[in-house]
């Protein structure tokens, strides 16, 4: 008997054991949530892949887009960079390229290009525009007209990539009017612009550009920050107001309050898109310049 007791807790003893060497089935293991700060945070440092964005809602979900141009093991890497980072990132791929938008208020010409005049500012006296920084950098000089035959002024300093702004002084040296404070709406009238702030999300705001003229919108997230072919841009306000080449730097306003200048985006005024702006407050507050 006491060998058939013997037996048994052996045989207990082996099954134990073997049950202590097999791995027990795990539940499926659901992705961390992580905080919207920590993950841009990782996607700050981890993609640079230009046609990429992204930006955090109110409620804390980040929104990550990607263009067109994102494919293969470009593609690999973000969807699986996204998946590792938990439940509040959400994939949104644009129909169109992202692309910053030089080619709103009145046209400037500037080397081969075509920018928009952003906002008139001056400092003691002094008059000067606010335009998008990548036009600032792709050409010192800007004209009145596209043959360059009437000189408007020259780049006092821009700022791309990172920020998106630039300041333009006006000529001095002929008698000049003093350019006005207010924004061409494309319909014979203008808007008086006398204040400067950054919108909130859900604000109804117009843009107003040199190529594709007035065009509204509401504003849907801040801080956005957007990967150009050439350069990071961040602290964007993003809109699903449409804009096109030719476009960069023109004014984002509502009524006789500033928003921000016309970086870039993805889409047209015929289908739609998504449009990036320069917070104007930060551009202010680098030049020491105010509207007027």
């Amino acid at each position: 008997m006491k060998s058939l007791r013997r037996a048994a807790a052996l045989v207990v003893a082996a099954g134990l054991a073997l049950a202590a060497a097999v791995p027990a089935s795990a539940d499926p293991v659901k992705p961390p949530k992580l905080s919207a700060r920590a993950i841009t945070a990782t996607l700050n440092d981890q993609i640079y892949t230009p046609g990429t964005a992204w930006m955090t809602k109110p409620d804390g979900t980040v929104v990550v887009s990607y263009d067109p141009t994102v494919t293969g093991t470009k593609l690999t890497k973000l969807t699986g960079l996204t998946k590792q980072l938990g439940s509040n990132v959400k994939l949104e791929k644009l129909p169109h390229k992202l692309q910053k938008y030089i080619s709103g208020g009145m046209a400037t010409y500037g080397g081969e290009y075509k920018c928009s005049v952003g906002f008139n500012v001056q400092r003691r006296g002094k008059y000067y525009f606010l335009t998008a920084g990548h036009c600032g950098v792709d050409a010192a000089r800007w004209y009145q007209d596209p043959n360059h035959r009437v000189y408007t002024g020259a780049v006092h300093h821009a700022s791309y990539p990172w920020n998106d702004y630039a300041l333009v002084v006006y000529r001095t040296d002929i008698k000049m009017k003093v350019p006005g404070g207010s924004v061409y709406l494309y319909n014979g009238r203008s808007q008086d612009i006398t204040k400067a702030m950054t919108p909130g999300v859900g604000q109804l705001v117009y843009r107003s550009g040199a190529t594709s003229g007035l065009h509204s919108g509401r504003v849907t997230g801040l801080n956005a920050v957007v990967n150009y072919g050439d350069g990071r841009v961040a602290g964007l306000i993003r809109t699903n107001v449409c804009a096109e080449p030719g476009d960069s730097g023109g004014p984002l306003f509502y009524r006789q309050w500033a928003f921000g200048l016309t970086s870039g985006g993805s889409g047209d005024c015929k289908s739609g898109g998504v449009t990036y702006f320069q917070p104007v407050v930060e551009a202010l507050n680098a030049y020491g310049v105010y509207i007027y």
